[in-house]
């Protein structure tokens, strides 16, 4: 898409002619003499055009606002999709839980095995999970990162369903493993755990790796998540690898306010 660079930032066209069309709206709702009832669309917003023309930060403050009005509606959104997807966010029998599974506080992470970011941020997890022991940490395999990432996601989903005690070992190898991740490099690791590979292919032939993908996917829609690493803490939902001390100061505010910020 084209954008147009104006007022130090970038515009996008549609979003410009819907304020041009808006303005003309409302000189023509706002004019109430004859004349200006006579006027046709195109003498309108050759007006319209004159006046930004003359009084550009206009369009900066509308833009702003429009900006903030965008957002705010995003983030009433996104914490009403919280609240209806509690249950499966923070509960689902399909997740993984590492840390204290009867913690206080829990903190859910989206990733996928080939996320670079991911990878770099795994260190931030082990760290809270040692500094906090009332810190229960939900897993979601959220493989975006195409072919690779889905089969390295179904394994995963197959050691969890066959030795949920290993998973742990299995994730960190994977996760932080040189290669490409894919089902080869997948099944390897989990092979490595001690898993008999013919029980984890029968167990990667059920329902339960679609299923548990697809409930991600469904909780991921709603939350407005496109990338990895991302977080839920709290009522909060984090996106990027936003490091350990944004994570400790967020668990600190969820541990002393019960919410992310004081």
């Amino acid at each position: 898409m084209t954008y147009i660079t104006r007022f130090g930032r970038q515009i996008c066209p549609s979003v410009l002619l819907r304020l041009l069309s808006a303005a003309a709206l409302v000189f023509s709702l706002a004019a109430g003499s004859a004349a200006a009832q006579d006027m046709d669309r195109g003498e309108i917003e050759k007006i319209v055009r004159e006046y930004l023309l003359q009084n550009p930060e206009i369009v900066a403050e509308a833009l702003t606002e429009l900006d903030r009005k965008e957002k705010e509606a995003a983030e009433t959104a996104r914490l009403q999709a919280l609240s209806d997807s509690a249950d499966v966010l923070f509960d689902s029998s399909r997740q993984v839980v590492l840390g204290n599974p009867e913690g206080s506080m829990t903190l859910v992470e989206f990733f996928d095995y080939n996320c670079g970011y991911c990878k770099r941020a795994h260190s931030d997890m082990a760290r809270l999970i040692e500094q906090y022991p009332d810190l229960k940490v939900v897993l979601k395999e959220f493989p975006v990162l195409g072919q690779g990432s889905v089969e390295a996601a179904q394994v995963a989903i197959a050691v969890n369903t066959l030795a949920p005690e290993k998973y742990a070992e299995f994730h960190e190898a994977l996760l932080l493993g040189r290669s490409q991740a894919n089902r080869a490099s997948a099944i390897a690791a989990a092979t490595a755990t001690g898993i008999a590979e013919d029980d984890l292919l029968a167990a990667m032939e059920t329902d339960e790796a679609g299923q548990t993908i697809e409930e991600v996917y469904s909780i991921a829609n709603r939350l407005g998540l496109t990338g990895t690493p991302s977080y839920v803490v709290g009522n909060e939902v984090v996106m990027g690898a936003v490091g350990f001390d944004q994570l400790r100061e967020k668990l600190d505010a969820v541990q002393n306010c019960g919410e992310t910020t004081c």
